[in-house]
């Protein structure tokens, strides 16, 4: 009988590491230091080591990365923070319960990133309307694809806005030779467990190469306080990563690389099966993604139920990632209609994409034959 390929797979992976997982979890236990424990800093270290910047801040999960992020900047009511209509959900609440306005943006058809033509465009609507000001950009790497930076910095830097990267995706992605952390003022981390880098729970992290930013952060994480526990120095909020997450974290940090060699390996394996065939997600000169999810294209909506079908029959596991895009959500419907006087234009990439994406299997503990399987089940079903 033929074995299933599972979508994500953190199975494997724990059955290499049980053991130390064991003994690190034990020890946390017996010190009883659950909350800000010395392998919450230990992690730290590590982490930003890994990515190569300064300062790597742990927080309670990749949501409440972004909101650290925003508040340490002040953003807040009569902002506008632009960001990608195809997205996950957690990018566009941010900015509304700080009280700032999501501007959406189209995003490009072959990476299904923030298109940069269109952010520029936005941003000069924005402008010439002027009830908002452009405040700040949080570029996504979607599915593990580093977004445009060069250019998202570029702008930013011109327009003076806070370009913030939503890495939740594509930890250990680099992009010219520096990985994601580096990009940006800041990058938001999420530790969900199908992330490259996945806790048992959630958990998330804030990386920077500015001081004073990690150091606000670090104080935002936990309710704001100052250099002692009771002094309050401003309005903060409970997101601290706990401890026994962390040391999962650290357990895990030692396969990284190993994994992220994988991931791209078996990336490779289907874009040989499947390029020309279907789209894939194109990978421009001097990106390295880091394959969170590995997305195909599909023509339209009743070919994707097929592929579906013919996958679920074969036991291969698949997922839409998005179902909707972000400006068609009731939560965000209103608010992008609003942010520019007489509506928006339209979001045609973002809303066609809807229709057509298809996640196959991708996860470390998979081979090349079976990213091969699961090319030719595709390939037959069209």
């Amino acid at each position: 009988m033929t074995a299933p390929i599972a979508l994500f797979d953190v199975k494997a992976q724990q059955a290499l590491i049980r053991p130390e997982l064991d003994r690190r979890i034990a020890a946390v236990l017996d010190s009883g230091r659950f909350i800000n424990g010395p392998e919450v800093g230990e992690f730290e270290e590590r982490l930003a080591a890994f990515a190569g910047c300064a300062h790597a801040v742990g927080v309670s999960s990749g949501t409440d990365a972004l909101q650290i992020a925003m508040m340490a900047e002040g953003v807040g009511r009569g902002d506008a923070v632009f960001l990608p209509a195809f997205t996950y959900t957690a990018t566009a609440e941010v900015p509304l319960v700080l009280g700032a306005t999501p501007v959406f943006v189209d995003v490009e058809a072959e990476t299904f990133n923030i298109d940069i033509a269109d952010l520029e465009r936005r941003i000069a609507l924005v402008k010439k309307d002027g009830r908002l000001r452009p405040r700040a950009v949080v570029g996504v790497d979607l599915f593990g694809l580093p977004a445009d930076w060069q250019a998202i910095e570029a702008i930013c830097a011109r327009e003076g806005m806070f370009a913030l990267d939503d890495a939740a995706q594509a930890f250990g992605a680099a992009l010219h030779g520096k990985r994601l952390g580096r990009w940006g003022h800041a990058a938001a981390l999420s530790f969900y467990p199908t992330k490259t880098l996945g806790a048992y729970g959630d958990g998330g992290a804030l990386l920077t190469d500015d001081a004073a930013r990690a150091d606000l952060y670090r104080s935002l994480r936990t309710h704001g306080e100052g250099k002692t526990r009771y002094e309050v120095e401003r309005t903060g909020m409970n997101g601290r990563l706990d401890t026994i997450q962390a040391t999962i974290l650290l357990a895990k940090m030692g396969l990284l690389e190993g994994e992220l060699a994988q991931r791209r390996r078996v990336g490779a394996a289907y874009d040989a099966a499947l390029s020309g065939r279907v789209g894939v997600q194109r990978n421009p000169t001097g990106a390295e993604n880091a394959y969170g999810l590995y997305t195909i294209r599909l023509p339209e909506a009743a070919t994707r139920a097929r592929v579906q079908a013919a996958l679920g029959e074969a036991k291969i596991g698949c997922g839409i990632y998005y179902p909707k895009a972000l400006h068609h959500q009731p939560a965000y419907a209103a608010h992008h209609a609003a942010s520019v006087a007489g509506g928006p234009p339209a979001l045609p990439v973002s809303e066609a994409l809807c229709h057509q994406v298809l996640s196959l299997p991708m996860h470390p503990y998979m081979s090349e034959a079976d990213a091969a399987r699961a090319a030719a089940a595709v390939l037959a079903a069209l």
